[in-house]
């Protein structure tokens, strides 16, 4: 029986340009109304020094003299935020600025240059959008390019956009990077859950990796559009890249949602479904959603670290749930995987109903 590939799990209806839709508004009234949320505007968003988001230093988590209370504060973002800042995690700039700059200059191709790296029918890999599965769905505010880089033998290099002429070589520098930072977190994760490094490592060895850029164009009404809808993630482990000084991250936490400020250079770290599930929801996979701004376009570049293999069986470990109940059903990545792309975003939907 063939083996699912992330290709293969899921499909999204075609829908209009977002950043040639921007481009063409005249004045507010022109968004058309699939984009207006009421609920845009219905959660409150706190901001105070009490909502800032834990910073890890991976550089101390290596250090025989500071790992062990480095050990303990990302223990305490993973279990209590969902989220945090990732310091000197040694990615070096050069191949941070070049992905950066190559991403920019391939959302200013013209839409007919970009749409030669379209998705495919049946695929969520290419330019264009994800979870829009109904005619009549609110649609979101940004523009996307989803592309797998790990195992290397899933990349499908016709998909990877041939202008500028780096970024191919810019995205394999990005994507080692990553993979390596992602090892190291996840090994340091098993170890303060109690968990045998090489019972994580049977599961994320040679992860899984896949990289989705965001543009979101301005809107002129902003603050009546979403750029990605609340939810959580379906991978393991996402590494978030600002491209640009425009923020939009929002974290849900005690009911609020509050805007992320990140560090120059940082990372943003968060928890995804998976290690929510593995670790029988010590760790959480927390809602988040991204806003739009009124004037100025922003980019992010996310990427998503899942377990090797989409036969790999997902559920609360044994070492966690020894004298306890588990509290999520068991199923394999990929079936998780094709639940997770075959609906669209709505919070924390999918993770509920998957609890025992």
């Amino acid at each position: 029986m063939a083996k699912p590939s992330f290709q293969r799990l899921g499909t999204s209806i075609d829908v209009p340009n977002v950043q040639a839709l921007a481009a063409s508004i005249a004045n507010p009234a022109d968004v058309p109304p699939r984009y207006v949320r009421t609920e845009a505007k219905a959660d409150p968003v706190v901001s105070d020094g009490d909502s800032e988001l834990p910073v890890i230093d991976f550089s101390r988590l290596l250090h025989h003299r500071f790992s062990k209370e480095e050990y303990a504060k990302l223990h305490h973002a993973c279990a209590d935020w969902g989220f945090f800042q990732l310091i000197n995690h040694g990615v070096p700039d050069q191949v941070m600025e070049k992905i950066k700059a190559d991403i920019v200059e391939f959302f200013k191709l013209p839409l007919e240059e970009k749409k030669a790296f379209a998705q495919l029918p049946n695929s969520l890999e290419g330019y264009g959008q994800a979870f829009v599965m109904s005619d009549d769905q609110k649609l979101d505010w940004a523009d996307m390019l989803s592309l797998i880089t790990r195992p290397l033998h899933s990349r499908n290099i016709d998909l990877w956009p041939a202008q500028p002429l780096t970024f191919r070589d810019s995205l394999s520098c990005y994507s080692m990077e990553l993979k390596s930072v992602a090892g190291t977190l996840l090994e340091v994760m098993a170890k303060n859950l109690g968990v045998a490094p090489e019972e994580f490592s049977s599961i994320f060895q040679d992860q899984t990796q896949a990289v989705r850029f965001n543009y979101y164009p301005p809107c002129p009404r902003a603050d009546e559009v979403l750029g990605l809808s609340p939810h959580t993630d379906g991978s393991g482990l996402t590494l978030l890249l600002q491209v640009n000084d425009v923020e939009g991250l929002h974290i849900r936490k005690r009911g609020n949602w509050f805007p992320v400020k990140p560090l120059p250079g940082a990372l943003i770290a968060n928890i995804g479904d998976i290690i929510e599930i593995l670790s029988n929801g010590v760790y959480k996979s927390v809602e988040h959603q991204a806003i739009i701004n009124v004037k100025e376009e922003r980019l992010s570049i996310a990427t998503f670290h899942g377990p090797r293999e989409y036969s790999a069986v997902v559920g609360p470990l044994a070492e966690i749930v020894k004298g306890c109940n588990p509290k999520y059903v068991s199923m394999s990545y990929g079936e998780f995987m094709k639940a997770y792309l075959s609906t669209k975003l709505e919070g924390r939907r999918l993770m509920e109903s998957l609890k025992l």
